[in-house]
């Protein structure tokens, strides 16, 4: 009897104990997407801006257009410009020669800026701006341009020669003409003498007739 009852008494614990681990094990478990945020793409970096020139060599007096674009939208930008003299002719213009051949030593460029240095362009919706400039200097010009909301920044370079002219004329350059024009006047000279000898010629070979 006591045997039955040590067994009875047993099995309702056992049963007491599994009703607990049985009701967590039938609760559903939050699944590691459930407690974890998706993964962000990460952000695209801004386009960058940029400034361009219609054209990249000019003669002093001529005008360029600048352009910008990518930066922010209605916003000014403001527009450096630092230059850099030239006393070397620029690639591909050839430098001035004497009639030997030899080349023309060529001086320092001095220059008086009277185009501004610093000026403000503003952009559209887009972000985009023209701006024209006719510069007063020769040698190599670089414009920086910076957007005072945005912070964006760009540069281009633009290249301004002298007017072309004639090259002056040398010491060498006259020895040609003079002595050209020196055998000149001694043919004339002769050619008038010949004239004169044979007018007299006539006149005398006239008069013994």
């Amino acid at each position: 009897m006591r045997l039955s009852r040590i067994i009875m008494a047993l099995t309702v614990g056992l049963a007491v104990v599994a009703v607990p681990t049985a009701a967590g094990a039938a609760q559903p478990q939050p699944t590691p997407s459930a407690t974890t945020d998706p993964p962000q793409p990460p952000p695209y970096p801004p386009t960058a801006a940029s400034l361009t020139v219609n054209r990249p060599t000019i003669y002093l007096g001529e005008t360029v257009v600048l352009t910008g674009t990518n930066f922010g939208p209605n916003e000014t930008v403001d527009i450096t410009v630092t230059v850099t003299p030239q006393a070397a002719p620029a690639g591909g213009v050839a430098p001035a020669r004497r009639s030997d051949g030899t080349t023309v030593a060529m001086a320092p460029v001095a220059y008086q800026a009277s185009a501004p240095l610093h000026f403000t362009a503003y952009t559209d919706a887009q972000g985009r701006f023209t701006k024209t400039y006719k510069p007063s200097v020769t040698g190599l010009l670089t414009f920086t341009a910076t957007g005072r909301e945005s912070g964006r920044t760009a540069s281009t370079e633009l290249r301004v020669l002298h007017k072309k002219q004639p090259l002056p004329v040398t010491g060498d350059s006259l020895g040609t003409p003079m002595k050209l024009g020196g055998g000149l006047v001694g043919a004339g000279a002769v050619m008038l003498l010949l004239t004169l000898a044979w007018r007299r010629r006539q006149r005398f070979g006239g008069a013994a007739h």
